[in-house]
């Protein structure tokens, strides 16, 4: 018997939603796995929009990617070198490192199994999560790059919370205030951002063939953000590697992001664990 999908709910040509009934009527058992057949392949047509390519070039070795990105995206010069600019120097604060469910268990545990070398985490804000990562990393004596995919401009109404970083002719600083606390925290040599939006960081990473052993996704919080987001970021997974991220219990975005999760794990045959706040899928 095929497994049953995630419910997921649509809306009607007038916008009103449509949701799975609760009760349904009994069938014989050969009925039954007729209309399972039918939801299942109705569900995948559904479903294939929602698709991304999966050819990437062949993977890089770890031990060459801060290379690559640095010659890339950073014409072969370190973005750390002679920071932080005369224009900015006074607008930048040390030890402003926030974020979200960014020092939960779940980093050690999966760093300690996974040992990676290289981590891309998608959606890093002021790089608490990633700051945490280098400390574990350098702790365990795993020599690890991590690749910071973001767009650094926030969102619509964020710096009403986050009142004392500086809007500079209409620039957020938020990437400059990433920047400082990683020189801050002595990690320049392990992480690196990519000040992109998640679409063309992970189409690039894919391109140029950087994969990563272990992967957070904590971005996009609606569904079909989180969506490109995760499946994005597993065509660049090494195999065997870890794919997680935080906000699967989170009921904003009309649960967003565990749709998305849930979703994805049906289609591709994997199994959903949680660790605290975080969703962990493992690839092996």
């Amino acid at each position: 018997m095929p497994r049953e999908p995630p419910r997921l709910d649509f809306l009607d040509a007038s916008g009103t939603p449509v949701h799975t009934p609760e009760s349904q009527v009994l069938l014989s058992p050969e009925l039954n796995e007729a209309a399972t057949k039918s939801a299942t392949c109705l569900q995948e047509t559904q479903t294939q929009h929602f698709r991304v390519p999966t050819r990437c070039a062949d993977p890089l070795p770890p031990r060459v990617v801060h290379k690559t990105i640095i010659q890339r995206i950073f014409n072969d010069t370190s973005p750390h070198r002679n920071f932080p600019p005369a224009h900015v120097s006074t607008l930048l604060h040390n030890r402003k490192v926030q974020g979200w469910g960014s020092y939960g268990a779940v980093f050690e545990h999966l760093i300690r199994r996974v040992k990676p070398r290289v981590i891309i985490e998608v959606g890093s804000f002021l790089g608490a999560s990633a700051l945490h990562m280098a400390d574990l990393t350098r702790q365990l004596g795993i020599d690890s790059v991590i690749l910071c995919v973001d767009d650094f401009r926030g969102w619509l109404g964020f710096q009403d919370r986050f009142r004392y970083l500086t809007t500079l002719n209409g620039d957020v600083l938020l990437l400059y205030q990433f920047m400082n606390n990683v020189v801050y925290h002595n990690a320049t040599g392990s992480v690196l951002p990519l000040p992109f939006s998640t679409t063309a960081g992970l189409w690039k990473l894919c391109e140029w063939g950087v994969f990563g052993d272990l992967r957070e996704i904590d971005a996009g919080h609606d569904f079909n953000s989180a969506w490109a987001d995760i499946n994005r970021a597993y065509r660049i997974l090494r195999p065997g590697g870890v794919i997680f991220g935080h906000d699967y219990f989170t009921a904003k975005y009309d649960g967003g992001v565990k749709k998305a999760v849930d979703l994805f794990a049906w289609m591709n045959g994997f199994k959903v664990q949680t660790d605290g706040e975080h969703w962990v899928i493992d690839s092996a």
